[in-house]
């Protein structure tokens, strides 16, 4: 009788390659399919100078920006992403497993402290490719942005601001990045094993597991994220206080002088709206292309 192949475990000659492809077609898909909702997100956390630009929540949002600008509007920049999306999530699933795999995530038992740290070594690598292009994809998002070419946006920004205007929000977005993706990998893996504890591939496992990891860390780091938010889109900003902020801090100084505590929850529902399906769908198309391609 044959033996029974578990579907997560990689063949020694396969499993980098695998995951970081399995990763990147991951990645493409997620963020492709929920970009309207996260330009939504950048929108609402944008402090404007003009009335139109407030928007009051999602569906004010989604009607109002569809009704004036078209809905082309809210797929402005989606190119940046998925130039970016692909290799940022091949390096991030690719250091994932090889992390995980060294640090013993793979033995039986619950290996928190090995999920934790691949997940946070993960991120460290992808979001220093990805970061410039998340840059030109929120520059893009704005209300009345200039830009409708990526390479022009990009041009411009770095002849206008310098090299440094795509990295001024990296340390945020690690600030971000690695609680959040330690925390989604965390409990990725805690409901993932709790659901499914005999590892057979099962869909509706990775769907709600990937759901329920992406809402809770979307919620805690929302805060960071409108941060981020005002440092990438600072240079189009007509405000000298934003126009001017340097750093993580001075972002936090601005919201709160600006909008006080509830400034920091600014974009949370359509954060999380994007963040939940998205995750999901990621999980559900990193464990649907991983076992694919090690069957082919």
């Amino acid at each position: 009788m044959a033996t029974e192949i578990d579907y997560e475990a990689l063949p020694p000659n396969a499993g980098f390659a695998v995951n970081m492809l399995a990763g990147a077609l991951a990645g493409i898909t997620e963020h492709a399919v929920m970009f309207p909702v996260d330009s939504i997100k950048t929108r609402m956390q944008v402090f404007a100078t003009s009335p139109v630009a407030v928007y009051s929540g999602v569906g004010n949002a989604f009607t109002r920006i569809s009704s004036t600008e078209g809905m082309r509007a809210l797929w402005r920049g989606v190119s940046s992403v998925v130039l970016g999306a692909g290799p940022a999530h091949a390096v991030h699933f690719g250091t994932l497993e090889a992390v995980k795999e060294l640090a013993g995530g793979n033995e039986a038992g619950n290996q928190w402290f090995a999920t934790s740290l691949a997940g946070a070594s993960a991120t460290i690598a992808s979001d220093a490719l990805m970061n410039p292009f998340d840059v030109v994809k929120q520059r893009m998002q704005i209300h009345k942005s200039e830009f409708r070419s990526v390479f022009t946006c990009a041009r411009t920004v770095f002849q206008n601001e310098g090299l440094s205007a795509f990295y001024v929000s990296y340390p945020t977005t690690l600030a971000i990045s690695i609680p959040f993706n330690a925390i989604q990998f965390t409990v990725y893996e805690q409901v993932k094993r709790f659901m499914n504890p005999s590892h057979q591939y099962s869909p509706s496992t990775h769907i709600v597991s990937g759901a329920v990891a992406g809402a809770v860390a979307a919620a805690v780091t929302t805060p960071l994220d409108v941060a981020k938010t005002i440092l990438q889109t600072r240079g189009t900003s007509e405000d000298a206080d934003i126009r001017n902020v340097r750093g993580m801090a001075d972002a936090f100084r601005v919201i709160w002088r600006r909008d006080g505590l509830k400034g920091f929850g600014r974009g949370l529902t359509p954060r999380v709206l994007t963040i939940m399906p998205s995750t999901a769908l990621c999980w559900l198309s990193y464990e649907f292309f991983k076992a694919a391609i090690r069957t082919n």
